[in-house]
């Protein structure tokens, strides 16, 4: 393998979004094979190699500077075949494993936390410096040229692993959640190869232990399963040819970034174009422009998202359809709403109508049509939140409780209820909910219930429209398209946050004429479905590119 060969496979499936990574992944376990460099016969074999190690690990428990190696377990099978100067081994043979330092307290050291241990094949770049009397309890040890393997979830599939150079008074410590070892005749650049490589990390991720979130690769999956050890100039060789790929790879990545940030910033300019044209020559060319380059502007699933969020803008900027001065006044619905709330108040639902000043379309960020009205959030609709429901309560039959999860995927399972509930907790097909409590960006909005007769949950409320003023699916389109404003105005903690009910009413939100409303929802129907085919078109192709991708590495294996 070498960068023509690289670089001829890139080039054809240059648009996988896993072209860089699967690059790396490849050179990685070609290295460890023996497929990467030639082999030369004049290389001293790796089995003399061991011999000299052993020679050397015995001389140096003999002058005490290192413990007698506890026997290894048996050696497992050999995964494959290798070239015939190599052989197998284990890591435990080659180095030892968790050395420990031993330096007066005043010894000015490097502290190496997590963070600081790279994902990606790469030099060790950074540490702290700290005096090894406060780092030596507690920590990991290593020292000049050791390798250390990050061994917990997820930090070990992602391939932390690095050799420790440059580091101050030549020792350090750091995270308890490494595997160390010191490498004897053997070049540790060629040992995280193999850490890093596919062959190491598929297997051990079959063989880590502990509870979810706290998975850890073993000593023993470290320091005895099957290490393949070339010849020591044929590890150098290894070492160099793969730093010459990797560097072709960081190129490639920067290429491929710098490409997408350009693309990134034509899609925010075309999409700010859209919401801020005034005229409507200039919103009509800027439109033109949008729409004849969606495909180009959306290669990615993520840019699917600006795209649903700028149409959603333009729905309620009045600039999805053309407004007719035939249809009337948004502002002509607002005395229905009222009307609506005085009807409530005399039936009883409503203790009192309450009085909102009134909105102005100066309480909105943009500018809307001349026709068009505004109304808050909660003169439109009365708001009722949903029942608390405890464990203790979900029963194995009954009524379907409506939670958070189950608005965001509609494959969630309910919880059940099979006692009685007050009327005003029940919901049905048609109903409309707003979610007001969960995770930004996942959570909040407006949805229109399609799912039959349930119980509504807290943390979601129930609205009743007032009046016939709103369509109901442009009203959600109205506050979703508010969305951002609203998870701004949100507290709580780093995890659940909340919208306040006064904050939600308190939203201003357009108020079109109604059957211009029933146009935007039709427009809006129609580039959601285009958005769609879309984000199915992208997927088919990165699917399709991938595919390519693992036939191309197929291939060249074999050609190998």
């Amino acid at each position: 393998m070498n960068t023509e060969h690289l670089l001829a496979i890139y080039d054809r499936v240059a648009g996988a979004p896993d072209a860089v990574p699967s690059l790396r992944r490849f050179v990685l376990d070609l290295a460890v094979r023996g497929k990467l460099v030639e082999q030369d016969p004049n290389d001293e074999p790796a089995s003399e190699l061991l011999k000299r190690i052993e020679k050397e690990k015995i001389r140096l428990v003999k002058a005490r500077m290192a413990r007698k190696d506890k026997k290894p377990p048996p050696a497992e099978d050999s995964p494959t075949q290798l070239p015939n100067a190599w052989c197998w081994t284990e890591i435990a043979e080659v180095g030892r494993i968790s050395p420990r330092n031993n330096f007066p307290d005043d010894h000015i050291a490097s502290f190496v936390p997590m963070r600081l241990i790279p994902t990606e094949y790469s030099t060790f770049k950074s540490h702290e410096i700290r005096q090894w009397g406060d780092i030596k309890k507690g920590y990991t040890h290593f020292a000049e040229g050791d390798v250390g393997l990050a061994k917990i979830t997820p930090c070990f599939e992602n391939g932390k692993s690095v050799v420790f150079r440059n580091l101050t008074g030549g020792i350090g410590s750091g995270t308890t959640e490494l595997h160390v070892v010191r490498p004897i005749f053997v070049d540790a650049d060629y040992i995280v190869i193999f850490l890093k490589s596919p062959l190491f990390i598929e297997n051990g991720i079959l063989r880590m232990t502990g509870t979810a979130g706290q998975k850890r690769v073993s000593r023993e999956y470290f320091a005895n399963s099957p290490f393949p050890l070339p010849p020591l100039a044929e590890q150098r060789r290894i070492v160099s040819k793969v730093d010459e790929l990797m560097a072709l790879c960081d190129q490639l990545e920067r290429t491929r970034n710098e490409r997408e940030q350009t693309r990134d910033r034509l899609t925010k300019s075309s999409y700010a174009r859209l919401t801020t044209s005034d005229a409507d020559e200039t919103f009509r060319t800027n439109a033109c422009f949008a729409t004849a380059a969606f495909p180009a502007l959306t290669a990615r699933a993520d840019q699917i998202k600006q795209l649903r969020q700028t149409i959603l803008d333009l729905a309620v900027r009045g600039k999805l359809v053309e407004q007719d001065p035939l249809e009337g006044q948004g502002d002509d619905l607002i005395p229905e709403i009222r009307n609506a709330w005085k009807t409530l108040a005399s039936e009883g639902v409503l203790r009192k109508v309450r009085k909102w000043p009134a909105a102005s379309d100066k309480d909105l960020p943009f500018d809307i049509p001349q026709n068009w009205g505004v109304v808050h959030l909660g003169e439109a609709m009365h708001l009722i939140n949903g029942r608390a429901f405890k464990p203790s309560d979900w029963t194995p039959q009954g009524i379907p409780i409506v939670r958070i999860q189950n608005l965001n995927n509609l494959s969630a399972p309910f919880n059940r209820f099979d006692g009685e509930v007050k009327q005003k907790f029940l919901i049905d097909t048609g109903d409309f909910l707003i979610s007001w409590s969960g995770t930004p960006g996942t959570s909040f909005g407006a949805h229109i219930w399609d799912r039959g007769p349930a119980i509504l949950n807290q943390h979601i409320f129930k609205a009743i429209l007032l009046g016939r003023a709103f369509n109901k699916a442009f009203l959600k389109v109205a506050i979703n398209s508010r969305l951002l404003e609203l998870i701004e105005q949100a507290h709580g903690g780093v995890g659940l946050q909340h919208i306040t009910k006064p904050k939600l009413e308190s939203v201003v939100l357009t108020l079109p004429p109604f059957p211009e409303q029933c146009r935007i929802v039709a427009k809006f129907d129609e580039l959601m479905a285009l958005c769609d085919q879309l984000e199915a078109n992208i997927r088919a192709v990165d699917n399709g590119r991938s595919s390519l991708l693992k036939s191309l590495l197929r291939d060249a294996w074999n050609l190998l």
